[in-house]
């Protein structure tokens, strides 16, 4: 298992930006970022898959937010920009089971074996 910490998270105002920090224990292959609001299930927000070379991110997120990884570092990050009040959530990294082609981004809850404890996002309007 790896463990993860993230940070990063934090109070802004609607079209502003945070940047989320992901630092893992050791070597990881697929990783992602999910979220999670009250009262909802958890979602994905973006994904990458092993090298950084294929990422994927859901549509609320596309175009705002950028999903990257030092692998040299075991880092994950997440920088959001024009942030909504709907972000509002809390965030969580994620590393995936390592099965299934290297290029593969994996969208799935269930994809994923370790997680970190989470990061409070809030968006005021």
């Amino acid at each position: 298992q790896v463990q993860l910490v993230e940070s990063g998270g934090g109070l802004v105002q609607a079209g502003g930006s945070l940047r989320l920090s992901c630092a893992a224990s050791g070597r990881t292959f697929g990783m992602g970022w999910f979220r999670q609001a009250p009262g909802k299930e958890r979602e994905f927000v973006a994904g990458l898959n092993w090298s950084g070379g294929n990422t994927d991110y859901v549509d609320s997120v596309r175009g705002r937010f950028t999903i990257s990884r030092d692998n040299a570092k075991n880092t994950l990050d997440l920088q959001m920009n024009s942030l909504k009040p709907e972000d509002t959530a809390v965030y969580y990294c994620a590393a995936a089971f390592n099965v299934g082609p290297t290029t593969r981004v994996f969208t799935r809850t269930t994809d994923y074996r370790d997680w970190g404890q989470g990061t409070q996002v809030t968006v005021s309007s």
